[in-house]
């Protein structure tokens, strides 16, 4: 039997046991809300007066957010209480409005809206899909460079951005990107505060969701890109998001919004158009919940960690175990984060994908991780191990990779 018919008959196998698994979105598992289960109980009806004595059930507080989330939620993003936004549920939501109002009136600094320049936005592959979604639907043109070890490619971001002033920002995850889980270096982060840009109001829109997201216990700190600005005198080029969203529940977060002093006062005034101000009572009742909390945030997140890192040792082992020595794949062992990106050395990522599908298992789309879904490689694949059981996933991965060498023999024969 040759190697491609024994492929092809394990194929068979996987196919024959009517599997459903899913490795498709990087969602929480039950085990990591059932961690926050108390924020339901947190608050009751007599704890409505935050200890700064606003009333939650009424209008008055802020668009800036709680005092109490802003104290307790700024060491996320690594920022001072006076340097951070807390708005609603997820990150993305204030940033399609940082967006918006870049394009009808530009950023702090800026003379016009950004529109009238038909605007790029520098995007890093492979990289986050509802970011590409996000801007491009905004109307965005999307120019990309390569995700490294280090951060974005750095030679390329400032060649791109040093004679072409309708590159406006850029727009990226700084630690544990995903899907490679890549973290910006110290040299790059210097690098990319200082980058001289045609575009004089250059912004960079860094989404920091994985800051916390550690696996491992001590972990090397990722460089402060709003510290260095504002060392380096470009505070108000950073604009950090964040939320809770992988936190305690995805469904009912809050999101988070870092940059100097200076432009808290400029957004502020833009977002108190848009509402009077954020779900006071969800920020509170987080403030409630985490000061309850053993060790606080760096308590539930090492929870996190506890419940997370055997099912990323999981991919891992099935990857190096089944393809380690083949030549077949490359992949990212990140630290952190929610995703393992793998780079299939052939063109081979939608015949992966689809055979993985007919076996039972679920993966990203292939393309997923580039602008408009287009790999012009075909080759790379995110794996999303977060939700599955540890024992789902060492299925899960049994099946990926038969489906990556059965693809790549497919291609070569």
């Amino acid at each position: 039997m040759t190697a491609i018919s024994e492929l092809q008959q394990k194929h068979e196998h996987f196919k024959s046991l009517s599997l459903k698994l899913n490795m498709e979105r990087g969602q929480p598992a039950d085990e990591n809300f059932d961690l926050s289960q108390k924020l339901l109980s947190a608050i009751d009806e007599n704890n409505y007066i935050t200890d700064s004595g606003v009333d939650i059930r009424n209008y008055p507080g802020g668009v800036a957010g709680l005092r109490e989330a802003r104290e307790m939620f700024c060491e996320q993003l690594g920022v001072a209480p006076s340097e951070i936004l807390v708005g609603n549920n997820a990150s993305l939501e204030l940033m399609s409005h940082f967006l918006t109002w870049a394009l009808l009136r530009g950023v702090k600094g800026s003379d016009h809206g950004w529109l009238q320049d038909k605007p790029k936005l520098i995007v890093t592959v492979p990289g986050y899909d509802r970011h590409f979604g996000l801007a491009a639907e905004l109307g965005y043109e999307l120019v990309t460079v390569q995700m490294t070890e280090e951060g974005p490619d750095m030679d390329a971001v400032e060649k791109l951005v040093a004679d072409d002033a309708s590159i406006k920002g850029i727009y990226f995850v700084p630690t544990y990107s995903n899907p490679t889980g890549d973290t910006l270096s110290p040299e790059f982060a210097k690098r990319l505060v200082n980058i001289k840009a045609a575009a004089p109001d250059f912004t960079i829109f860094a989404d920091d969701a994985y800051a916390v997201h550690h696996l491992i216990d001590n972990p090397i700190p990722a460089p402060n890109l709003l510290s260095i600005a504002k060392a380096d005198g470009h505070a108000d080029r950073v604009i950090l998001f964040g939320s809770t969203s992988k936190v305690t529940f995805a469904s009912a977060g809050i999101a988070l919004a870092g940059m100097s002093e200076a432009n808290i006062a400029h957004w502020s005034k833009l977002l108190s158009v848009l509402t009077i101000g954020p779900n006071k009572a969800e920020q509170w009742r987080h403030v409630c919940f985490m000061r309850q909390y053993p060790g606080g945030l760096k308590g539930l997140m090492k929870d996190h960690a506890a419940i997370l890192k055997p099912k990323f040792d999981a991919v891992q082992s099935a990857l190096e175990q089944n393809l380690g020595n083949k030549n077949l794949a490359s992949w990212t062992s990140p630290t952190g984060g929610y995703f393992v990106s793998v780079q299939c050395k052939y063109p081979v990522a939608d015949r992966v994908i689809a055979l993985a599908a007919e076996a039972g298992v679920a993966l990203t789309p292939a393309g997923a991780t580039y602008p408009k879904g287009i790999d012009p490689d075909n080759s790379n694949i995110r794996l999303s191990p977060t939700r599955p059981s540890t024992a789902d996933i060492k299925k899960a991965m049994e099946v990926f990779t038969c489906c990556v060498e059965l693809a790549s023999a497919e291609f070569n024969q």
